[in-house]
């Protein structure tokens, strides 16, 4: 009797990761982010080296570390010692995104570096959440005395009017001044593993967007859709790649999908009237 077996495909293998939200690994969704570019990336080995960190940073702390200690030792070992930090560069590179690449590197973008550090956070028994901050993702440990809240671009932890003070264009470009203002704490809520991977998957988006490269956009969107099934406009989104890239049948029926779904949109009719170009295109 002869047995075969099917490999799953990049994205099967990640659809199968974000399944459940109880049980969401996030460090290996956020790693398998990069077997589009990389297919034959090990996932399980992004995972171990990850661990292999964590084994040395341990190997600096007594088992009973105070949670300050144990988060300063984080820090100084992250940061200084294995010098991560924010790729200012070239900051629009999709390698800053794909966690084998930033280990391989030391420099990524807030929310990819983050991931790790959280990661070793965690391994240490630090209570470390991701923080969907406006335009910039944060990090929040939760201390004995209080909360920290960290850059993960640079390390530096920041107070109360430091974060007020990146808030500020965010607010004012909103209207959310005068009495539409909302308090700093509603900005500092965590972030779920869905969240996280959404927003990891959303940066990469517009990176391949604004330089028009549709292959690899779809293959982001094809992710998103798998991880948020009724997120609407990312079925437009993908609908859009696709006709860019010359699928027409592929473009009318992620079209047609977003038109049933989003009524009270205010692009409706736009869209109506790309689909009805496509199936004229395609008569």
């Amino acid at each position: 009797m002869t047995f075969s077996f099917q490999v799953p495909t990049a994205l099967a293998y990640f659809e199968s990761l974000v399944q459940s939200d109880e049980h969401f690994p996030l460090l290996e969704a956020a790693a398998s982010l990069a077997q589009d570019e990389y297919p034959d990336l090990d996932v399980q080995q992004v995972l171990g080296d990850v661990d292999q960190l964590l084994a040395r940073l341990k190997r600096r702390l007594p088992a009973d570390a105070a949670p300050l200690a144990r988060l300063r030792a984080l820090n100084q070992f992250f940061f200084n010692d294995l010098n991560f930090g924010g790729n200012v560069n070239d900051y629009y590179d999709p390698d800053n995104s794909y966690l084998n690449a930033v280990l391989r590197t030391r420099r990524g973008i807030p929310i990819s570096l983050a991931v790790l550090w959280m990661e070793l956070a965690q391994g240490l028994g630090l209570q470390a959440r991701g923080i969907g901050f406006p335009g910039h993702f944060m990090l929040k440990v939760t201390l004995p005395k209080g909360q920290v809240v960290i850059d993960p671009f640079t390390g530096k932890s920041l107070s109360r009017e430091e974060l007020g003070e990146r808030l500020e264009p965010y607010k004012r470009s909103n209207g959310l001044v005068g009495d539409f203002d909302v308090p700093l704490g509603l900005y500092l809520q965590p972030a779920s593993s869905r969240e996280i991977i959404g927003r990891m998957l959303r940066n990469l988006k517009e990176v391949h967007r604004a330089q028009e490269d549709w292959q690899r956009a779809i293959a982001v969107q094809d992710r998103l859709i798998a991880l948020l099934p009724n997120a609407w406009g990312e079925y437009r989104d993908r609908g859009i790649a696709h006709a860019e890239q010359g699928n027409t049948a592929a473009a009318m029926r992620d079209l047609e999908t977003y038109l049933e779904h989003a009524e009270d949109a205010l692009d409706v009719d736009v869209i109506a009237e790309r689909v009805a170009a496509l199936r004229r295109e395609s008569d």
